[in-house]
């Protein structure tokens, strides 16, 4: 499983996340936070199913 996000900089769709973290937000919602191996932060949220599948296979941390 491939988590995904828009790179605002450089202005880039379906950027691979490196080293996802996912958070729960305020709401209750989970959120993926990590880099894109140049240096470039990034942030996407995601669904309950996706955060807890990432989760489960490895690709990203818990984080709450």
């Amino acid at each position: 499983m491939q988590l995904t996000a828009y790179n605002v900089k450089t202005k880039e769709k379906n950027v691979p996340i490196k080293d996802a973290v996912i958070t729960r937000t305020a709401k209750g919602g989970y959120m993926v936070q990590g880099n894109d191996g140049k240096g470039n932060k990034l942030t996407a949220l995601v669904g309950e199913e996706k955060a807890l599948a990432a989760i489960k296979a490895g690709t990203a941390k818990q984080g709450y």
